[in-house]
């Protein structure tokens, strides 16, 4: 998981160096020129609530499937998670399941569908923040909608579909090494249905409606920074999410690196042109430096979160050996 992480920021780094040497260094300079700073912690502060909102998703959740743990070892087991960011589809978060098998021993694949809970109510969130903030005007951007939203029922009815965990156990029965595979697949697929089922949907992705559009609130201020003209709250919301959703779709991207910085920037620079009357080349500058911002303020500062939160509670209990996962019962 550290070289995925590595990985993840290395990424990160020539992503922006080609976002740089694309717009160019003086160009990104002068269009930041003269910005006020108050909405960069403002915007951190605004990351930070949503966390905070989300952990209530997740104490439900882990109380959902039994997971004894005291509020703040849970809520620093939680923020670790955060540290994964930049993993390809943030899927690096079931670090979070190592971690309470070291502090309770429960059983790795019992408590990783949490984490599949929390990125499914979390696309529903920004697939209502996408339609709340403008679907209707930006027709061309319907796919990313709906292709969610298949992806999302697809996920619900796999996880709750008894017929499909037959049929997954079985096929994984007859591989090699499929006698050990199995059970633990069961025991998942026994998670999920618990953390699926439709009374288990509705409360978590209204949190994720809330705790999403505090981030977005903060790419609104961040955005509104670089021009004298107010941007539409529900423009940021609507290309906040379309570019979270963009990025969540390529899961082949660390974090969205890259995809979520190209849909949001295209859409920002369109917004900037039309409010502004900017030329291309100058609200392209200024889209890209509040894009950065935005993302400094948001994917990085949860990472630089859960990065510490990892570093306390490894202090705490110590060093989280992945290698028993390869065979250890526990698993």
């Amino acid at each position: 998981m550290g070289r995925r992480v590595l990985f993840g920021i290395l990424f990160g780094i020539a992503v922006y160096l080609a976002i740089v040497l694309w717009i160019d260094l003086d160009d990104l300079r002068q269009a930041a020129q003269g910005i006020a700073l108050w909405p960069i912690p403002a915007a951190m502060g605004l990351s930070f609530g949503n966390y905070l909102l989300r952990f209530v998703k997740w104490e439900r959740y882990r109380k959902l499937l039994g997971v004894e743990l005291s509020l703040g070892t849970s809520f620093l087991i939680y923020l670790s998670g955060f540290s994964m960011g930049v993993t390809p589809g943030k899927m690096g978060e079931v670090l979070k399941s190592w971690m309470i098998r070291k502090v309770t021993g429960m059983r790795i694949h019992q408590s990783a569908p949490i984490v599949i809970a929390e990125r499914l109510t979390d696309l529903l969130g920004y697939l209502i923040l996408m339609a709340v903030g403008g679907l209707v005007s930006h027709p061309e951007l319907a796919w990313v909608f709906w292709t969610t939203l298949a992806v999302c029922v697809a996920i619900v009815f796999c996880c709750g579909s008894e017929s499909v965990a037959r049929w997954t156990i079985a096929g994984l029965a007859r591989l090699p090494y499929g006698e050990r595979i199995a059970p633990r697949a069961e025991g998942a697929f026994l998670s999920s249905r618990i953390l699926l089922a439709p009374r288990e949907i509705l409360p978590p992705t209204f949190i994720s409606v809330l705790s999403w559009g505090l981030e977005c609130t903060g790419f609104w201020l961040i955005a509104n920074a670089f021009v004298p003209e107010p941007v539409s709250f529900l423009f940021a919301v609507f290309a906040y999410a379309t570019g979270a959703l963009v990025g969540a779709l390529v899961l082949i991207a660390p974090g969205g690196l890259g995809v979520t910085e190209w849909s949001l920037g295209a859409l920002l620079r369109a917004e900037y042109q039309a409010i502004a009357g900017l030329s291309l080349d100058l609200a392209r500058s200024k889209a890209a430096g509040a894009v950065l911002l935005t993302r400094a303020a948001t994917l990085w500062f949860g990472v630089l979160v859960g990065g510490l939160a990892l570093l306390v509670f490894q202090k705490r209990y110590g060093e989280i050996d992945f290698g028993e996962a390869g065979g250890g019962s526990s698993v």
